[in-house]
């Protein structure tokens, strides 16, 4: 407290002599009676002098003392503060006098505290000033608004004291003023400003076109606004979509083999995360590191299951996708009951990371959730990663040779079987990072995966079986298209649309949108 009444102390250099001597003729009146503490504290408010705030509060919670001379301090605990100089003093409690009020002071201490808490040095009391004034609008705050946005460097807070500015200049009688006022209230994109503006066609009639035209123009802003929350939420969504298809387009997309037990990979790498975040829990300066560590701890954790999986029961039914999709079924169970015993049927807490909390602003005020921009970046990221492996290293030359030609690839030297386990393991792996990114945004659980298997299928056949492109544009454009149907039919109808359009497309183009060719396509 004290050091916040220094501040506001070291602000007098930008106050001018006389608003200084206005203060300290104004100030003793708190000290008298109702009537005379009304006005001092209407005339303190209007000062806009950074002193006032102190006393003002003081006399609001009961804090302002009152010696026998008339000097006022202000009690902060133990300490006391003279209230005119700001300076510490002494005094016995049986020379002080606490100063009462009631409630008409109490209403001219809320209008006067919300004036000079535009000037105070918390960024959050001044959002809140700004706030408290723009709903008020009033024609007297102009002034003291038009000096705050001055000296105002939080642009966010600038935001919102110009809004309040605009909106105190649409009620004053200046016809300048008042068009002024409504086109600041038109360059935003506000729905508060929007309602200002529809309630003053009434009492404005004399500019009701310049009105019109500034209402028009905020809807126009809205709807791109709207357009790309749309974008974004679509984009989201399909950024979950592809982390979850990624792995099974490689396991089934290139391999051909039905695992239904993918989701259980994709929760075996979210439950990974659980386990690094509480190891790092006990390591102060590794807890930060948690989230980047899981990923690396998922990938190996559930390509060694896939891999083992692969070789002790996938690779005796190549070419019997019945029994294979059977199979990888009730290994998915045992592998989500095994997660039970182990960890409990309740959900598990993953916290993000701060650098991954909040919401930020895009251009047109989009509010954006902070973890779901990483998980977007991320998943782009993974798929570089994934297309690079499979494009340019020899793992992804030789596992191409076997999907394509596996007696002519056996005869050139290549381990078939081997290649088999590793590109199973790689699979696998990707569905255990996509659980990383998953932990944060859902709950971690057994049953995590069980919700993702079906949409990893559809965006795989969507895009075309064996195609990485196909799936990165079906698992966007599906979230986008899902989010576009959710205002009109709701969240389940959406999913059930897309659903069935993409049940007539498959019908129409069996292959998907980019079905393989050549070698790949005829194996």
């Amino acid at each position: 407290m004290n050091r916040i009444i220094v501040l506001l102390f070291l602000l007098l250099a930008a106050v001018p002599a006389r608003a200084q001597d206005a203060f300290l003729t104004a100030l003793p009146g708190l000290g008298g009676g109702f009537g005379a503490q009304v006005e001092a504290v209407e005339r303190l408010g209007a000062l806009g002098d950074p002193r006032a705030l102190p006393a003002l509060r003081a006399l609001s919670d009961g804090r302002l003392l009152r010696l026998a001379d008339g000097t006022l301090l202000i009690r902060d605990g133990a300490t006391l503060t003279n209230a005119a100089t700001g300076a510490p003093a002494q005094a016995v409690e049986a020379d002080t006098q606490r100063i009462s009020i009631n409630n008409r002071v109490r209403g001219a201490l809320r209008g006067a505290l919300g004036q000079l808490q535009i000037i105070s040095p918390d960024p959050a009391e001044r959002l809140a000033a700004a706030e408290a004034i723009f709903r008020s609008r009033n024609a007297e705050n102009v002034p003291l608004l038009e000096a705050a946005l001055a000296r105002e460097s939080v642009a966010r807070i600038r935001d919102r004291i110009a809004l309040a500015l605009a909106a105190s200049r649409l009620v004053a009688t200046d016809p300048a003023a008042k068009r002024a006022g409504i086109e600041a209230l038109g360059a935003t994109a506000s729905p508060e400003a929007r309602s200002i503006l529809l309630e003053a066609r009434a009492a404005n009639p004399e500019v009701l076109p310049q009105i019109e035209a500034a209402v028009a123009a905020i809807d126009q802003r809205l709807a791109i606004r709207r357009a790309a929350e749309t974008l974004f939420q679509g984009l989201s969504l399909g950024s979950v979509l592809l982390l979850a298809a990624l792995g099974l387009a490689v396991t089934f997309g290139v391999m051909g083999v039905i695992n239904m037990a993918h989701g259980e990979f994709v929760m075996l790498g979210a439950y990974t995360t659980v386990v690094v975040q509480d190891l790092a829990r006990d390591i102060p300066w590794l807890q930060p590191w948690s989230l980047p560590l899981a990923v690396p701890a998922a990938f190996l954790v559930t390509a060694a299951i896939g891999a083992a999986m692969e070789r002790g029961l996938i690779r005796h039914l190549y070419g019997r996708p019945l029994e294979t999709l059977l199979l990888t079924f009730g290994v998915g169970m045992m592998i989500q009951q095994a997660v039970r015993l182990a960890f409990g049927a309740q959900n598990r807490e993953v916290i993000s990371p701060p650098w991954m909390q909040g919401t930020l602003m895009l251009p047109f005020d989009v509010p954006v959730t902070a973890n779901r921009l990483w998980i977007l970046c991320f998943s782009l990221v993974i798929f570089g990663l994934i297309l690079a492996a499979i494009r340019l290293t020899r793992f992804g030359l030789e596992m191409r040779a076997v999907t394509q030609r596996r007696p002519i690839a056996a005869a050139m030297g290549i381990r078939t079987g081997r290649v088999d386990a590793l590109t199973f393991a790689f699979g696998s792996g990707i569905a255990g990072i996509a659980g990383v990114a998953l932990s944060q945004i859902d709950n971690v659980s057994p049953n995590l995966g069980t919700a993702y298997i079906i949409d990893s299928f559809l965006v795989v056949v969507f895009g075309g079986v064996g195609s990485l492109a196909g799936t990165l544009i079906a698992g966007f454009g599906l979230g986008v298209i899902n989010k576009m149907l959710e205002p009109w039919a709701g969240a389940v109808l959406a999913k059930v649309f897309v659903l069935v359009a993409v049940m007539v497309f498959i019908q129409r183009r069996p292959r998907g949108l980019f079905p393989q060719k050549g070698r790949a396509a005829e194996a």
